[in-house]
């Protein structure tokens, strides 16, 4: 049995009581573990598609939309006709809805965003409205008064408006959806100026628009619908605002993608529908495309997910997480130069591999692989080559899904790029994984703001959340633009100090980071600054500046905001009427594995071994006890929308221990007379 010894005096530091014999073969056979069920997700086409969780937000605006489309006769002859979508379908969707909010009602009287959400005034403000737009029967009577009454306790349409801000993405279709169900009056909702989607693209972020760069669909749908149920008194404004209705909803039609789901978002395109239903629209194009994608759309316990799905960018970080062991020291290609290797100084790296394709499906032994799709190929067919009608992005981008409602953003395109290091990508994906790059990566330093850090979809859009340069991205993008600095040596230099100084200029007096697309509950601010500390810390590591003020400062908070149970996270915090004090508290499995990856950069540093000891048997424990596959609301989606991704666990997990096994082995490098693929059990290398 391999051991590895962390008691005083050796080389891997300070004990963990006096004497902590860590196990490898403990940490080999949970990476295994973890890494199989990684594998075993895959699709037969080879890439991964995971899934979200199910959302009680995404099914009350379905909903909503759906029974006003009932309502409108003549707009639902159209729709049915052109959707395929009969009055029994409809009526058995909206059924099917309404009895699985029912079913998911908290103690409380409210809804959370997710089965795993606390309850949240947004959320159950459109389930209330739901239930009374389709009207259900007197069994709901005693839920509808909870909900009420959660609404008025929580604090109603002020609350509502407090959680959101300057921003109007979210907060006023709510209201819409509520006035349309009745629950408020029109003028409660704020006019949105949807004549400025008359602009050209480039001229969106100069306009100042009240909402955030994605949201241009519920900025024309919500503003027609306020201005159609309560149009201004000036009749020279009335008169100039009619004028744009006609431009402005062209300008939903060159947005709408093949399937009908605006970013395949339900509440997105949910808003889109229920408010061109509610101004006699329900015949147009995008009103029908849109029914139809929400038809499309449903789960079989009629519910609705926040988003179709996130395959590109769980593919990407599968491939990511698993390429961790298998990197040998030329593992990013001969053509690319040696990135930094903090964590094999001195010692052989855990084995030497060459990286084939990862040909077949599921089954490695299946005689079809040959007719299976490889997933670098598939990847690279994901990448945008044509300017996005949806945010006028130039080629060269990547986005969460291959699905048609996909946008082109900096996270993706970084996860990406990182997944196309890998040295074999054989013969027939070379040139085109050149060419690839090669824009995507203009397309990267491109995207980056003035103020040196990287936004998600747009360069410049800086007034509102999600809209920003946020500290998890410009991180990512750092790292797939040095992995990839021999194609612009010069531009990607200057790109990346830029961004380290974004980074250090944003990094919180205590040594956090935030992140700005991940957060945590059960945190004061809803922020997550274990991920978005975590996620710094490894673009620190890739290019050696472990020893960087900044990245002292990470670790250090890292290490002082472990759990007494050798976790990292918050969960129950809240639950238990925590106003701060998180010690004690249960760990998750996310946090856990991204802070022990980011502490792990400096794994020879003595004053971090005790934290990384704890935090590795915590999460071995978490496998063995196949914890590594419970999923928790750590995803932030457009507007503060929790959500939670089953893979999330097992990729992160399966990165994490990738990265201890490559600190901590100390086992020769083995000889293969056939090269090893992803598909190879690590015991068998």
């Amino acid at each position: 049995m391999a051991r590895i010894s962390l008691n005083k005096g050796s080389k891997f530091g300070t004990s963990l009581n006096e004497r902590l014999m860590f196990d490898l073969d403990r940490l080999q056979s949970a990476y295994n573990i973890a890494r199989a069920d990684l594998l075993a997700e895959r699709t037969p086409d080879g890439h991964w598609v995971g899934e979200l969780s199910t959302s009680a937000l995404s099914t009350a605006t379905a909903v909503s939309a759906l029974s006003l489309a009932r309502r409108h006769s003549n707009s639902l002859t159209g729709s049915i006709e052109s959707c395929d979508v009969s009055a029994t379908d409809k009526d058995r969707l909206i059924n099917a809805g309404v009895q699985w909010l029912a079913d998911h009602q908290n103690e409380d009287g409210g809804w959370g965003d997710t089965d795993k959400s606390y309850s949240n005034i947004s959320t159950t403000m459109l389930v209330v409205a739901a239930f009374r737009l389709a009207r259900p029967d007197t069994r709901h009577t005693k839920l509808l008064r909870a909900a009420e009454n959660y609404v008025v306790q929580a604090g109603g349409i002020e609350k509502l408006r407090n959680r959101y801000g300057v921003d109007k993405t979210f907060a006023v279709p709510i209201l819409a959806n509520c006035a349309l169900a009745g629950m408020v009056p029109w003028s409660e909702v704020t006019p949105l100026p949807f004549e400025l989607a008359c602009l050209p693209q480039s001229w969106y972020r100069l306009a100042r628009l009240p909402v955030v760069s994605y949201a241009i669909p519920a900025l024309v749908a919500v503003g027609q619908a306020r201005f159609y149920h309560r149009p201004p008194r000036n009749p020279v404004l009335r008169w100039i605002r009619s004028l744009a209705v006609r431009k402005t909803l062209r300008v939903l039609e060159q947005m709408q993608p093949a399937s009908g789901g605006y970013l395949e978002a339900i509440p997105l395109s949910s808003f889109v529908v229920m408010c061109l239903v509610a101004t006699g629209r329900g015949k147009h194009s995008v009103s029908q495309a849109g029914l139809r994608f929400l038809r499309e759309a449903v789960r079989s316990d009629g519910s609705w997910p926040i988003d179709t799905n996130l395959a590109t960018w769980n593919t990407t970080l599968a491939i990511n997480a698993l390429m961790v062991a298998d990197r040998c020291e030329d593992g990013f290609g001969a053509s690319l130069p040696t990135p930094p290797k903090p964590l094999t100084e001195g010692r052989r790296p855990l084995g030497r591999v060459r990286v084939e394709l990862m040909r077949g499906p599921t089954d490695p032994g299946s005689e079809d692989a040959s007719a299976s799709w490889d997933v670098f190929q598939w990847l690279l067919s994901c990448q945008h080559v044509q300017r996005h009608p949806y945010t006028g992005a130039a080629p060269g981008g990547w986005g969460w899904t291959d699905l048609s409602g996909a946008v082109p953003d900096a996270d993706d395109t970084a996860g990406a790029l990182l997944a196309l290091t890998t040295k074999e990508l054989g013969e027939q994906c070379l040139a085109s994984r050149w060419r690839a790059v090669e824009t995507s990566v203009d397309w990267l330093l491109d995207l980056q703001n003035s103020d040196g850090g990287w936004p998600t979809f747009c360069r410049g859009w800086g007034k509102l959340p999600f809209d920003r340069s946020g500290s998890d991205l410009t991180a990512h993008v750092i790292r797939a633009l040095h992995a990839w600095r021999v194609t612009k040596p010069q531009g990607i230099e200057l790109a990346i100090e830029r961004g380290f100084s974004f980074l250090a200029l944003n990094q919180n007096s205590d040594g956090s980071w935030y992140p700005l697309w991940f957060g945590d509950q059960d945190h004061p601010q809803e922020a997550n600054p274990i991920y978005g500390t975590a996620k710094v810390l490894v673009a620190y590591r890739d290019l050696g500046r472990l020893d960087f003020p900044a990245a002292v400062r990470g670790r250090r908070w890292l290490t002082e905001n472990q759990n007494p149970d050798g976790g990292w996270g918050h969960r129950g915090a809240r639950r238990r009427g925590s106003q701060g004090d998180f010690s004690g508290y249960e760990s998750g499995v996310e946090e856990t594995a991204l802070a022990v990856e980011g502490l792990l950069s400096a794994a020879d540093d003595a004053s971090l071994q005790t934290a990384i000891g704890k935090g590795l048997d915590w999460l071995l424990l978490a496998v063995q006890h196949n914890r590594h596959q419970e999923s928790s609301p750590i995803g932030f989606y457009f507007a503060k929308l929790w959500y939670y991704e089953r893979l999330y666990p097992i990729i992160f997990t399966t990165s994490t221990l990738g990265w201890a096994l490559r600190a901590f082995s100390e086992q020769p490098t083995p000889t293969h007379a056939n090269p090893p693929t992803l598909l190879t059990p690590l015991s068998d290398r």
